[in-house]
C-alpha cells in the first residue's frame, strides 16, 4: 500500500512538472473543468475544496522550487519537452556567462550558492531566454539569431537570474494559479494547473523593473560591459521598434511589462549616475560633460546608437574606477582612458587619436 501510494505521488508530481513546462510554451489552451451548478452547498464545499487544493499547489511548487529533487525533476522534464542544443561553441559561452554572472551575484547575495542554477539551450526558435521554479533556466536557441554579443546574452541571462533570486516565479505561479484553483475546486490541483495556461508565470510589472535594476548591479560586478544593458534594449528597437507587445519577447513574460524604450533610458539613466553624471546620450551620439565626445559609425552588426551605449558604459566604468583622472590615448585603433579601453575605431569612425584628443579636452 505504502508503494502505491509513493507513485501515485510520483505521478501526480510528474504530471504537474509537465503541466508546468507544457505552461511555458504558451500555445496551447485546455479547458477548465465543468463546475457544478452553483448552491449554498456547493459554494461551501468549492470554498473548502479550494482552500484544500490550494495548499496541495503551494505544496507542489515548493517541492519543485526548493528541493534537489525537485528542481532536478523539472530539469530533466524541460529537457525532455523543448530539446537540447548541443552545440560547443554556444554552451561553452553559457557556461563562461553563468560562471561570471553567478560571482558577480555571489558577492552580493551569497544565497545563490543555496540552489545553483540549472540550465540549458533548447532548440526553440523564438527570441527568448527564461527562468522558472528551482532556478531551472533556459535560453532559447532562437535567440542567438539576434543577439551574438556575450555582454548582451549576459544582460539576457542577469535579467533571468533577478527573477530567480527574488523568488518571482514561484511568488508569481501563486499568483496567478491561485484564482484557477479556487475556481475549480471540484477538480485536482493537476487539472487546474493544466487548465490555466499562465503567461510568463504571472509576473507583474514591478517585478520586471526588480529583475531589470538587478541585473544592472549583477552586470556592474561582472567582466561585462556596463553600457550593454542599455544597448540590447536599442537592439531591440532597431529590430522591433518600441511596442512591447511585439513578436520580440526578450526578457518579456508580464502582461504589462514596460516598453523597450522606457528599459533602455532606465539603464542609461543608471549609466548616467556611475559616471558621476558626467555621460549622457542622445540620438546615438555621447556626450560628456554635456559636450560632444563621439557618434559611433555602425559596425559589427550593430547600428550607431547601439554601439553608443557600450561607448557610454566604458566611459562609465572609467569614472567609476578611477581612471578618468588619468589622459586618454590611442593604443592602435583603440582609445585607451587610463587602464580603460573606450573605444576601438574602425571604418567610419574619427581616428583613435583624434577621438583621445577630444577627449581630454571635455572630461
Amino acid at each position: 500500500m505504502l508503494g502505491g501510494i509513493m507513485n501515485k505521488k510520483k505521478l501526480m508530481r510528474s504530471g504537474v512538472a509537465l503541466a508546468l513546462s507544457i505552461s511555458m510554451a504558451g500555445g496551447i489552451t485546455l479547458s477548465t473543468p465543468a463546475v457544478a451548478e452553483a448552491s449554498t452547498g456547493n459554494i461551501i464545499g468549492a470554498i473548502v475544496g479550494g482552500i484544500a487544493a490550494s495548499a496541495e499547489m503551494n505544496k507542489e511548487i515548493k517541492y519543485y522550487n526548493t528541493t534537489e529533487e525537485g528542481r532536478q525533476a523539472l530539469n530533466n522534464q524541460l529537457r525532455e519537452k523543448y530539446g537540447v542544443n548541443d552545440d560547443y561553441a554556444l554552451n561553452n559561452q553559457l557556461d563562461r556567462i553563468f560562471t561570471n554572472l553567478t560571482a558577480a551575484i555571489g558577492s552580493q547575495d551569497a544565497t545563490i550558492y543555496d540552489r545553483p542554477y540549472l540550465y540549458f539551450i533548447n532548440n526553440e526558435n523564438s527570441f527568448n531566454a527564461f527562468c522558472t521554479l528551482g532556478h531551472n533556466m533556459s535560453v532559447n536557441t532562437g535567440l542567438y539569431n539576434y543577439l551574438n554579443n556575450e555582454d548582451e546574452i549576459a544582460v539576457v541571462l542577469a535579467h533571468e537570474m533577478g527573477h530567480g533570486q527574488k523568488d518571482h516565479p514561484a511568488r508569481g505561479m501563486k499568483r496567478s494559479l491561485g484564482p484557477a484553483i479556487l475556481a475549480s475546486a471540484t477538480g485536482t490541483v493537476l487539472g487546474a494547473i493544466a487548465a490555466n495556461i499562465w503567461s510568463g508565470q504571472g509576473l507583474t510589472k514591478p517585478m520586471e523593473w526588480e529583475a531589470d535594476n538587478l541585473a544592472f548591479d549583477y552586470i556592474s560586478h561582472s567582466p561585462y560591459n556596463p553600457g550593454a544593458t542599455a544597448a540590447v534594449w536599442q537592439r531591440v528597437i532597431d529590430m522591433d521598434g518600441n511596442n512591447s507587445a511585439n513578436v520580440v519577447s526578450i526578457m518579456s513574460g508580464a502582461a504589462d511589462h514596460p516598453s523597450n524604450a522606457s528599459r533602455r533610458d532606465n539603464y542609461a539613466k543608471k549609466l548616467t549616475e556611475m559616471s558621476g553624471g558626467k555621460v549622457t546620450v542622445n540620438n546615438g551620439t555621447v556626450y560628456i560633460n554635456k559636450k560632444e565626445f563621439v557618434t559611433p559609425a555602425p559596425a559589427n552588426g550593430m547600428t550607431s546608437a547601439e554601439r553608443a551605449y557600450f561607448v557610454m558604459g566604458n566611459l562609465a566604468a572609467a569614472y567609476k574606477n578611477g581612471h578618468a583622472a588619468a589622459d586618454a590615448y590611442a593604443d592602435g585603433s583603440t582609445v585607451m582612458l587610463g587602464a580603460q579601453p573606450i573605444i576601438t575605431a574602425v571604418e567610419g569612425d574619427r581616428s583613435a587619436a583624434d577621438m583621445a584628443d577630444q577627449l581630454n579636452k571635455i572630461k
